[in-house]
C-alpha cells in the first residue's frame, strides 16, 4: 500500500512538472515577437499620433504650394538662379515629442529634389561650418582652403509652428495637428507666403 502510494505521488509530481514546462513554452511562444523590414514610404499607423509620413506629405504639399504663389514668379522674372532660404525656426507647440529636425529636413529635401529653391545652413551648423573655416586657414594647402566672406546671403527666411488638440470621450479620441508656415523676404520684411495644413485622425479606445 505504501510502495502504491509513493508511486502514484511520485507520478503526479512528474505530470505536474510536464504541465509547467508545457504552460511555460506556450508562455514564451505567445510572448515571442518579430521584426520585419518595411518600405520606408509605407504608412504604418500604431497610434494617431504625429508620424514620419504626416511629416513627409505636409512638408511635400506645403513647399508644392509654396512654389505656386507670387512671390516665386516674380523672383524668376527679376533675379537669376534660384532664390535662397534660411530656415529660422519651427517650433513643436503641441504635448508630444514631434522631431522637428526630421520636419526640417524633409521640407529641404522636397524643394531641393524640384531644383527651384536653395539652402543655407544656420544655428550652430553655420558655427561649425566657420570654425572649419578657419581651421583651413592654418592647416590646409593655401589653394584648397575655403575663403571668408564669400557665404551665400539667404533672401528668404521660414519659420513656423506645429500645434494640436486631443479630444476624447473615453470611447474614442480625435487627434488634430495644424501646421502654420510663412515666407519672409529679409530684404523687405514682407510676409511673401503663408501656408497652411490640418490633420485629424480618429481613434478608438483599442488604439490608445
Amino acid at each position: 500500500m505504501f510502495i502504491a502510494t509513493h508511486r502514484h505521488s511520485k507520478w503526479t509530481v512528474l505530470s505536474f512538472k510536464g504541465l509547467f514546462t508545457l504552460f511555460m513554452a506556450m508562455l514564451l511562444t505567445a510572448c515571442s515577437g518579430s521584426v520585419k523590414r518595411l518600405d520606408t514610404n509605407e504608412d504604418v499607423m500604431l497610434s494617431d499620433r504625429w508620424n514620419d509620413t504626416d511629416s513627409r506629405l505636409v512638408a511635400e504639399e506645403m513647399m508644392g504650394d509654396m512654389l505656386t504663389f507670387p512671390w516665386f514668379r516674380d523672383y524668376n522674372f527679376s533675379n537669376k538662379g534660384n532664390p535662397t532660404v534660411i530656415v529660422q525656426s519651427i517650433r513643436n507647440k503641441t504635448s508630444e515629442h514631434i522631431p522637428v529636425e526630421t520636419f526640417i529636413n524633409d521640407i529641404k529635401r522636397s524643394l531641393l529634389r524640384a531644383g527651384k529653391v536653395d539652402f543655407v545652413v544656420s544655428g550652430a551648423e553655420r558655427d561649425d561650418i566657420r570654425a572649419e573655416r578657419e581651421e583651413q586657414e592654418l592647416n590646409a594647402a593655401p589653394d584648397t582652403v575655403a575663403k571668408f566672406g564669400l557665404e551665400q546671403g539667404a533672401g528668404f527666411a521660414l519659420s513656423g509652428t506645429i500645434n494640436s488638440i486631443v479630444d476624447s470621450n473615453g470611447d474614442q479620441r480625435v487627434s488634430f495637428y495644424q501646421v502654420d508656415l510663412k515666407l519672409i523676404d529679409m530684404t523687405t520684411n514682407r510676409e511673401v507666403w503663408n501656408g497652411q495644413k490640418k490633420i485629424k485622425k480618429l481613434a478608438d479606445k483599442g488604439f490608445f
